[in-house]
C-alpha cells in the first residue's frame, strides 16, 4: 500500500508539477545574474565618471597654479604704493624684458589710486637696448605724471644695465650690503684659431662683404675689426655715462673710478652719490610715499605665454644661426 502511494507520487502528474518549479528556479537565477551584471556595469560607469571628474579637478588646479589662466587684471581699492619687479638678466626673451617692465610701469602710473611707484631691482645687467628702453619709458612716465614719484629699491645687486635703469628714478634706495655700480660695457667671446691649427681643422668661411665674418670665433681677429669693436664699446659706454650724469646730477661725487666698471657696496654707493639712502620696499612705502599698502603690478606670464615666448626665442636663435647672423652683442653686465 505504501509502495503504491510512492508510485502515485512519482507519476506523470507529479513530474508535470515539478517541471514549472525547475523553470522558476532557473528564471530566478538568471534574474539574479543579470541584476549582478547590471549593478557591476553601473558601478563601473560611476567609477569612470568620478575618476574623470577627479582628473579634471587636478588638471584645473595644476593649470591655475601654473598660471595658464593667469591674467594681469588687478582690482585695487584705496591709496597704495605700486610695486614693479625687475628681477634677473635684462633681455628681450626673459622675465626682465623691456616689454614686461614697461607694461607694468604704465599700469602702475595709470592707476588713479597710485601714490608712488617702487621699482624693485635685483639685476646684474644685460642688454643695453632693453635697459635703454626701460630707462626712457621711466623718464616719459615721470614727465606725464609729475605728481607720482618713482623710487628704485635695490635688493641684492643693481649693476651695469640694472643701474642704467635705476638712474632714471627720482631716488635710489639700497641695503648696506647691496652691490651697486659696474658702469661699463663688455663684449665677450672665444678664439679657437690656435686649437684648430693643432687639431688640423681648417675653417672654410665664405662671405659677401669684407667684414661679414666680424668677430668670428674660428677666424683670426683683424686689427681693424678689433678697433671697430672697441669704438662701439666706447660709444655705448659714453651713452651710459651721460645717462648716469643726467639722472644723478649734482648728487654724483667726482671720483675717477666711478665709470671704470667697479662695483661698490650699498653703503659705499650712498657716499659716492650713486644712490641716495638705505631703505626697503616697505620702508619707502611707509616713510617716503606715505602709502603703506603695497600692490604688485609686475607682469606675470602665464604658462601658455611662457611656452610661446620660449618657442619663439628658440626658433629665432636657430634661424639666426642658420643665416650666420648670430654674433656677440655688447652687454651691460
Amino acid at each position: 500500500m505504501i509502495e503504491q502511494d510512492r508510485r502515485a507520487d512519482s507519476g506523470p502528474d507529479a513530474r508535470s508539477v515539478a517541471g514549472p518549479d525547475g523553470r522558476w528556479e532557473r528564471d530566478v537565477l538568471e534574474k539574479l545574474l543579470l541584476g549582478t551584471l547590471q549593478e557591476r556595469r553601473r558601478a563601473r560607469r560611476w567609477g569612470i565618471f568620478f575618476k574623470l571628474l577627479t582628473f579634471a579637478w587636478l588638471a584645473a588646479a595644476l593649470l591655475i597654479v601654473g598660471g595658464w589662466f593667469g591674467g594681469d587684471g588687478k582690482v585695487v581699492a584705496g591709496r597704495h604704493t605700486a610695486l614693479v619687479d625687475l628681477d634677473g638678466v635684462i633681455a628681450g626673451d626673459g622675465e626682465a624684458s623691456a616689454e614686461d617692465i614697461v607694461t607694468a610701469l604704465r599700469a602702475a602710473f595709470d592707476d588713479d589710486e597710485t601714490a608712488g611707484v617702487v621699482l624693485r631691482i635685483n639685476s646684474p645687467g644685460g642688454s643695453p637696448v632693453q635697459a635703454g628702453m626701460i630707462h626712457d619709458e621711466i623718464r616719459r612716465l615721470r614727465g606725464k605724471h609729475p605728481g607720482t614719484p618713482l623710487y628704485a629699491v635695490v635688493e641684492e645687486v643693481c649693476a651695469s644695465g640694472g643701474y642704467y635703469v635705476a638712474a632714471a628714478a627720482d631716488r635710489i634706495f639700497v641695503d648696506k650690503a647691496s652691490l651697486v655700480g659696474s658702469i661699463g660695457v663688455l663684449m665677450e667671446g672665444f678664439g679657437f684659431v690656435g686649437a684648430m691649427e693643432k687639431l688640423g681643422v681648417e675653417r672654410r668661411l665664405l662671405t659677401a662683404g669684407a667684414n661679414k665674418g666680424f668677430l668670428d670665433s674660428f677666424s683670426p681677429l683683424p686689427e681693424d675689426q678689433r678697433r671697430h669693436a672697441q669704438s662701439m664699446l666706447d660709444e655705448i659706454h659714453g651713452q651710459f655715462i651721460d645717462v648716469v650724469r643726467a639722472g644723478r646730477g649734482d648728487r654724483l661725487k667726482d671720483a675717477p673710478e666711478l665709470f671704470t666698471g667697479l662695483v661698490w657696496t650699498g653703503a659705499r654707493s650712498v657716499e659716492m652719490g650713486l644712490t641716495d639712502a638705505l631703505g626697503t620696499v616697505d620702508s619707502v612705502a611707509r616713510d617716503v610715499i606715505k602709502a603703506e599698502k603695497v600692490v604688485d603690478f609686475s607682469t606675470r606670464k602665464n604658462l601658455a605665454e611662457r611656452l610661446a615666448r620660449r618657442f619663439g626665442a628658440t626658433a629665432g636663435e636657430a634661424m639666426a644661426r642658420a643665416l650666420g647672423v648670430a654674433a656677440q652683442a655688447p652687454g651691460l653686465r
